[in-house]
């Protein structure tokens, strides 16, 4: 299957597509509904994120397939978005937008950046590069452990 999508900056206007489909891409790992209900409230995306912080859409034929979002605090540099859509995990997509944001970040210098993940997508990141750090306590639910990883921008 050819790919025909770009990756374009996210619209203000958009931030609640985006975070709909982070919830429908984070629920397919099967999360219970209370842990979706806590997803949904900390990682809502708003317009005003978009406005402040660096957000790119993988879009074909107007369809949003897929986004990103860093998060800059302090000194560091954070992963705060990264979801497919699940009609579109496994296709290639996923590579193609990780590729966009490597590429972006060595663009404005960024050396590297963290973030954690749900440890059904650890793989994933590792197969692009990003480098395990450890585990932290996630913070949609208490007690579940998950992931930490970073990646040196090359």
């Amino acid at each position: 299957m050819k790919i025909l999508a770009f990756i374009r900056p996210a619209k203000e206007n958009e931030a609640l597509i985006l975070s709909e489909l982070a919830e429908k891409s984070e629920g397919h790992w099967g999360y219970d509904e209370k842990y979706m209900v806590k997803f949904k409230e900390k990682y809502r995306l708003t317009e005003e994120y978009i406005k402040n912080f660096p957000v790119f859409v993988l879009e074909d034929k107007e369809k949003i397939l897929g986004f990103f979002g860093l998060l800059f605090e302090k000194d560091e540099v954070n992963l705060e978005f990264f979801y497919i859509d699940t009609d579109y995990i496994g296709k290639g997509y996923g590579r193609m937008l990780w590729s966009h944001l490597a590429d972006y970040c060595k663009e404005k210098g960024i050396k590297s950046f963290t973030f954690v993940t749900s440890p059904e997508a650890k793989g994933f990141y590792i197969k692009m590069g990003a480098e395990y750090l450890g585990e932290v306590e996630s913070s949609v639910k208490k007690g579940r452990i998950i992931p930490r990883l970073i990646y040196y921008v090359k």
